[in-house]
């Protein structure tokens, strides 16, 4: 059985070739993205294996089908990249790996919250240039303050944990409250309150017709002036231009972002030697309390482990005609 990846970079092929011996699939890798430009190329094959930037539309789906593609499978949590109508409409199972390593991504959102609080990106290069100086890297103490989380499912129930662990009053927003966290004191609040209420929000829902920009200038304007924002979820859960503005005015005063709305033309490439047309992460970049990471989250060796043993097991049953056992895995 052979499966053939796209979006693939060095740390994928080792990390599925690692694990491949307990499996024996055939492992083909396309450093491109999936998409209508490439997809009359792919031969023979029973599995695609995809990620978050890949387009996966009607178009691509009808030629897989025809190709003798039977699975679609995810190596990422989110699945807005797909269209899961036109998969079912011609016949092939779609599944993914939701739940790799939420403290990976929960994890990640501390430290940008700790750096763009404490700017210890900032005191690194200065010391790094004999400059000990204190001027201007002033932050404030995490204990005792209100973090907002909008979203509250296994990423979200991570980060919960440890801002509760870090002394913060948690408040939560989810269309399913759960009553685990309640009982370690989070508070579910209406969006609203949460977002009125808190001094730090942070993003971990899923990217849906009722989430996307969700953070625009209406609901911005309902937020603390200064309020710092995290979204280590998906980029298109903020109206980014929204965003610029509301930095400009300091209604935002931190925004800290490891997704972004046009990402798949940037993320994941090395582009240090590239003219960069993109006006509006340029300009995002140009802010000092703006913090920038390249959907880094989900990067650590743990995650790479169980996203590779999970997607060869969801490939396995799924061609083996029977549904995968983990709850949330497949899609259609």
């Amino acid at each position: 059985m052979k499966i053939i990846f796209f979006s693939a970079k060095p740390y994928d092929r080792s990390f599925f070739n690692k694990h491949n011996g307990q499996f024996g699939f055939e492992l083909e890798f396309f450093d491109t993205h999936l998409g209508p430009h490439i997809v009359h190329a792919i031969t023979a094959a029973d599995a695609v294996c995809v990620f978050v930037n890949d387009k996966v539309n009607a178009e691509v789906i009808r030629v897989l089908a025809e190709k003798g593609i039977k699975v679609i499978a995810l190596r990422c949590a989110g699945f807005n990249n797909v269209d899961l109508e036109a998969a079912q409409r011609y016949g092939l199972k779609v599944c993914r790996v939701p739940a790799y390593s939420p403290e990976a991504v929960a994890e990640h959102a501390l430290a940008m919250i700790l750096t763009l609080n404490r700017k210890t990106h900032k005191a690194y290069n200065r010391v790094r240039e004999q400059n000990f100086s204190l001027n201007g890297l002033l932050g404030f103490n995490l204990h005792g303050k209100t973090v907002g989380v909008i979203g509250t499912g296994n990423i979200g129930k991570a980060f919960c944990r440890i801002m509760t662990g870090v002394g913060c009053r948690v408040l939560g927003h989810d269309l399913t409250e759960d009553q685990e966290l309640k009982d370690t004191g989070v508070v579910y609040k209406p969006r609203e309150e949460v977002l009125r209420q808190s001094d730090i929000i942070s993003l971990h829902c899923p990217l849906t017709e009722e989430t996307h920009n969700l953070i625009n200038r209406d609901t911005i304007v309902q937020m603390k002036k200064g309020v710092m924002l995290i979204n280590t979820s998906r980029g298109k859960l903020i109206h980014t231009a929204d965003a610029i503005e509301a930095l400009k005015t300091g209604q935002i005063g931190y925004l800290g972002i490891d997704v972004y709305e046009q990402e798949e033309k940037l993320f994941f490439k090395d582009l240090s030697e590239s003219i960069i047309d993109d006006d509006t992460i340029q300009r995002l970049m140009s802010f000092p309390n703006v913090l920038v990471t390249a959907h880094q989250a989900f990067f650590t060796a743990e995650a790479l482990n169980e996203i590779a043993l999970t997607t060869f097991e969801n490939i396995r049953q799924l061609l083996s005609g029977r549904d995968v056992s983990h709850k949330g895995a497949l899609l259609c």
